[in-house]
């Protein structure tokens, strides 16, 4: 069995019970399909001057920056411009809230690059960072990256009790919390045991966190996961 097959036998994302919109499917490659017109619009690294975008809905990607886990790469392929956010090969570069339109102006939604919150956990998350995600009425979905090669750690799980927390406290009317599993092209023979670790892990911090979609951009070859993530994305902005 193919990498590529063993991921989506794997991936909770392709259950049907979860994804079978297809209206929804529809309204994503609309959104997505014009990559021409994602465009950065502002960075803050201050809570008072977060910025008022349209009141268009967002999405973030928060990550643990100890571990590259490769989410520039997964947002250019996302978002469709290769070279849009800089990829980096020491992790933990992003330092402030970046804000990317996605569709042609005034914009469908908005995609939040984030700061990962550090080999240390909520102390290195940053007032910034807890500040946006308590008070930010356009804020739909938070996504936690993590490296399939590298797995969960204690610092993963603990950020993910730390999210469900705040899920359950809101009854999930704030913003909801996704997986997302990167760079699974590099597993080996046991990826399917990995992936399935990785799944009961998440699970058992963050109950209320939704399904991950498995995914890989490698450098050279095409890139699986893209798809379903920009289908969570709009599904998640009511889209």
């Amino acid at each position: 069995m193919s990498l590529r097959s063993c991921c989506h036998r794997t991936n909770p994302a392709f259950n049907t019970r979860c994804f079978t919109s297809r209206n929804s499917s529809t309204s994503a490659k609309i959104i997505f399909r014009d990559s021409g017109s994602a465009e950065f619009l502002t960075a803050t690294a201050n809570a008072s001057s977060l910025p008022r975008l349209n009141r268009l809905p967002e999405v973030s990607g928060d990550i643990f920056s100890r571990a590259n886990v490769g989410k520039s790469s997964l947002l250019n392929a996302v978002l469709g411009r290769r070279g849009l956010l800089f990829i980096s090969k020491k992790a933990g570069r992003t330092q402030t809230l970046n804000f990317f339109r996605v569709g042609p102006h005034p914009g469908k939604l908005v995609v939040v690059d984030s700061p990962g919150y550090g080999s240390r956990g909520r102390s290195e998350w940053g007032a910034l960072f807890n500040h946006y995600i308590t008070n930010r009425e356009e804020l739909r979905r938070i996504y936690i990256l993590f490296s399939a090669p590298h797995g969960l750690r204690d610092t993963d799980e603990a950020m993910l009790a730390e999210l469900d927390a705040q899920v359950q406290a809101s009854g999930g009317t704030k913003f909801t919390v996704q997986a997302i599993i990167t760079r699974a092209d590099q597993l080996r023979a046991t990826g399917r045991e990995q992936v399935e670790r990785m799944k009961d892990a998440i699970f058992q911090a963050a109950p209320t966190c939704l399904p991950p979609i498995i995914t890989a951009c490698p450098p050279r070859g095409l890139p699986f996961g893209i798809d379903l993530v920009r289908k969570s994305i709009t599904d998640s902005c009511g889209l």
